[in-house]
């Protein structure tokens, strides 16, 4: 097994600054929703706060470089996928459960399908990497 810090080297960086963008306008924007019309779409809005808590917790794991954190990135980058496509899914399937966007509806449509590109790439830097 090569250096766990591999992860933030090379490409590693770009993909640590991609998550923290979105780490950073996903709070954002759970938190705006969550305080300003949470009675609206209060199942959205809890779905934007969990991408958001994943979005933070693989940034930090990927930084953070150890063999450990790694096992936390790609159990986050894993759970971000799954809630990718399960949301993703969900809201062409439920339109009106998803009266206002997440991260993750329609697949990231909003965020230019970044969120259903994002895990594959991080998952493939994990396995490139290990």
């Amino acid at each position: 097994m090569t250096d766990p810090a591999e992860t933030r080297h090379g490409p590693g960086r770009i993909l640590i600054a991609v998550y923290g963008v979105f780490a950073l306008s996903a709070t954002g924007r759970a938190a705006v929703q969550i305080a300003t019309k949470f009675s609206d779409a209060p199942i959205a809005y809890i779905l934007s706060a969990v991408a958001a808590v994943i979005y933070c917790a693989a940034t930090y794991a990927l930084a953070k470089a150890t063999k450990v954190s790694r096992k936390v990135a790609t159990a986050a980058i894993v759970v971000e996928l799954v809630g990718v496509l399960g949301i993703g899914a969900l809201s062409y399937a439920a339109p009106d459960d998803f009266p206002d966007a997440t991260v993750w509806s329609h697949f990231g449509q909003g965020y230019g399908f970044v969120p259903v590109v994002l895990p594959v790439l991080g998952l493939l830097w994990l396995r490139r990497t290990r």
